[in-house]
């Protein structure tokens, strides 16, 4: 009678436990992408919350307000510029195209009459021999991108109140992140239904891809997508920041890179005849933004985090879709913590390290 009484009051916590944490995560959803940040900014700024303790050890409150003031000046006012000149940039490219200004149409036709005439042959053998299709195809889907950051831009205007109180959410919880974050992470760590030595391997897994995400991938990132902004800027291209951040988020993609921006731009400036501008962007490309990865990354968090590039690009892909740019973080953890939580289940299997 004593075993199922216990049983029952276990299973009933377990129960109790689940629909709360189910109820919490309902109550707190519309915030979640700031409390996502939030932990992830505690995170990767704990080092720095850390020297400011060390010269101030009775005085947690201050460390942890200089943090946030380091942070918003850093980093949260200067990403709130940028996004402001990429969505005014976006909203006049979307303008010129609706317009008639910019053709993309008529950008591909010359481009493909440029062509050598091998290689427009193939390319009609492939199914692209009725170009005026293929053009409106092209010239839709940069309509559709550019109208979707537009219709976006509008829609964080009217919903303006709602971001900045889970923008204001996101910092305040951050504060408290920093300042509690030795006692809060542990605590963490012993609560986890798991044996202690998984629990800090997981922990410890945890923080290495963060880190490598955001420090690593994330800042090699956004210095390609200035540098690409630049070349573009001196080349003459129009809305060069706009390229720019997309040259900086196709960055965080593994075997893709920024060529996928780059690479286009110069077939479309050596195929109108823009010679030089072509070879700048060429060169741009691969001695400097191409580069810049294989200096800068090293210097910042190192290579070996572990995870494979073919399961970064489809993580990192998918995390997108489902939650849009926190899943450039969520993905690659959540496929990180996959391989490392069934790596631990085949070391105690097989009863060693491997």
């Amino acid at each position: 009678m004593t075993i199922n009484r216990a049983r029952v009051e276990s299973g009933g916590l377990i129960l109790f436990l689940a629909a709360i944490t189910i109820a919490l995560t309902l109550v707190v959803s519309s915030f979640i992408g700031a409390l996502l940040w939030a932990a992830l900014a505690a995170l990767l700024f704990q080092p720095l919350f850390q020297r400011f303790l060390a010269r101030w050890p009775e005085r947690r409150n201050l460390a942890a307000a200089l943090t946030l003031l380091v942070i918003a000046v850093a980093v949260v006012i200067p990403a709130l510029v940028v996004t402001s000149l990429v969505v005014e940039q976006a909203a006049g490219v979307y303008a010129q195209m609706r317009d008639g200004q910019i053709d993309f149409a008529r950008y591909f036709q010359q481009v493909h009459d440029a062509l050598p005439l091998r290689l427009q042959n193939m390319l009609d053998g492939f199914g692209f021999n009725s170009f005026e299709r293929a053009q409106a195809r092209i010239s839709e889907a940069v309509s559709n991108s550019v109208s979707i950051i537009a219709s976006r831009a509008l829609a964080i205007g009217a919903n303006a109140a709602a971001f900045l109180l889970a923008f204001g959410v996101g910092l305040y919880v951050t504060y408290f992140l920093l300042r509690d974050g030795e006692r809060i992470g542990p605590a963490i760590v012993r609560a986890l239904p798991l044996e202690q030595s998984v629990a800090k391997r997981l922990a410890e897994r945890f923080a290495t891809v963060v880190r490598a995400t955001i420090k690593g991938s994330g800042l090699v990132a956004l210095a390609q997508g200035a540098l690409g902004a630049v070349t573009f800027s001196i080349v003459g291209l129009p809305a060069a920041l706009l390229w720019g951040m997309l040259m900086a988020i196709a960055a965080l993609l593994p075997a893709i890179g920024p060529a996928i921006i780059w690479g286009p731009v110069a077939i479309y400036l050596l195929a109108t005849g823009a010679i030089w501008q072509a070879a700048v962007v060429v060169g741009s490309g691969v001695l400097v933004i191409g580069l810049a990865d294989n200096v800068l990354r090293p210097m910042l968090v190192g290579r070996d985090t572990g995870i494979p590039d073919w399961l970064v690009l489809v993580t990192t892909l998918g995390g997108i879709e489902l939650m849009g740019l926190s899943g450039i973080v969520v993905g690659p953890l959540a496929g990180a913590l996959f391989m490392t939580g069934w790596k631990i289940m085949t070391e105690e299997r097989v009863g060693h390290e491997i």
